[in-house]
């Protein structure tokens, strides 16, 4: 998680989404999930992932910045699309016929539409993570929501060592390197170097997780009752980002029910 904002403007830790608390932004993030996830039209994803891109550029996050950053998430969105797209039964005029290939228009507006909603669906959790101290989060889960202490210092202590492991994987990439051992080109050479890397990054992630288990037991966490020392606050800010986030689900139902687009994944 850290990871991931560091390489984002600080600003992004500064601006209304960042004074947001983090119980508010997750619950709006997850009502427009749940409107994107019975949804399969683009009418309702565009919407939704135009309010998400107004929402981050609140937090300082403009859309350039956040596509150099975040491609993978893009291209695994279009990858999805065109899959989508190529085997998707919708009829319509032929666009494209190449060999087995057969892209029609309703085809493409299907393959459209998952890519959109992927995008939408990715967003949203990301505008959580990009903006929201995990610190602040596991106070807001265990305070305000009243989950469990045990799991909710579990989790934070997983999403602190996100950061740690993907520090770890370039260490051991460098020494690999260093010993000749990595570096080599080809695709096959390429994959049996990931694996070696996965599977060494498995073992120290066990041992890691192993240390810490016994650390945190040792100094009582999990062992009663606790208590904390920053309590979770709400204000006005926090009104305007709940009713924005509702407003962008809601605005995403209601925009394609009026252009008759709205469609449920099970139509």
């Amino acid at each position: 998680m850290s990871t991931v904002a560091s390489v984002l403007p600080a600003v992004a830790r500064a601006g209304l989404l960042a004074r947001t608390n983090a119980v508010v932004k997750l619950l709006g993030a997850l009502v427009i999930t749940a409107v994107l996830v019975v949804s399969a039209d683009p009418v309702t994803s565009g919407v939704a992932l135009g309010g998400q891109l107004l929402l981050l550029a609140a937090a300082g996050i403009g859309p350039w910045r956040l596509l150099t950053t975040l491609w993978p998430i893009v291209v695994a969105a279009l990858i999805s699309g065109w899959g989508t797209a190529v085997l998707s039964p919708e009829g319509g005029p032929v666009l494209l016929h190449l060999g087995w290939i057969t892209i029609t228009t309703g085809s493409l507006a299907a393959g459209g539409a998952i890519a959109l909603r992927g995008l939408a669906i990715a967003l949203s959790g990301i505008t959580v993570l990009l903006t929201t101290d995990p610190t602040d989060l596991a106070d807001g889960l265990a305070q305000t929501l009243k989950l469990p202490a045990r799991f909710v210092l579990a989790a934070l202590a997983a999403l602190r060592l996100v950061e740690v492991m993907v520090t770890e994987w370039g260490v051991l990439a460098a020494a690999r390197r260093a010993r000749g051992a990595g570096g080599a080109r080809g695709p096959w050479a390429a994959l049996t170097e990931f694996a070696g890397l996965a599977f060494t990054l498995l073992v120290q992630s066990l041992r890691r997780a192993t240390r810490l288990a016994m650390t945190m037991e040792a100094r009582g966490f999990g062992a009663g009752p606790r208590t904390w020392a920053r309590v979770p606050r709400f204000g006005r800010v926090d009104v305007v980002v709940g009713c924005a986030t509702a407003l962008i689900a809601v605005a995403a139902v209601m925009l394609s029910l009026l252009t008759g687009a709205h469609r449920f994944i099970w139509q």
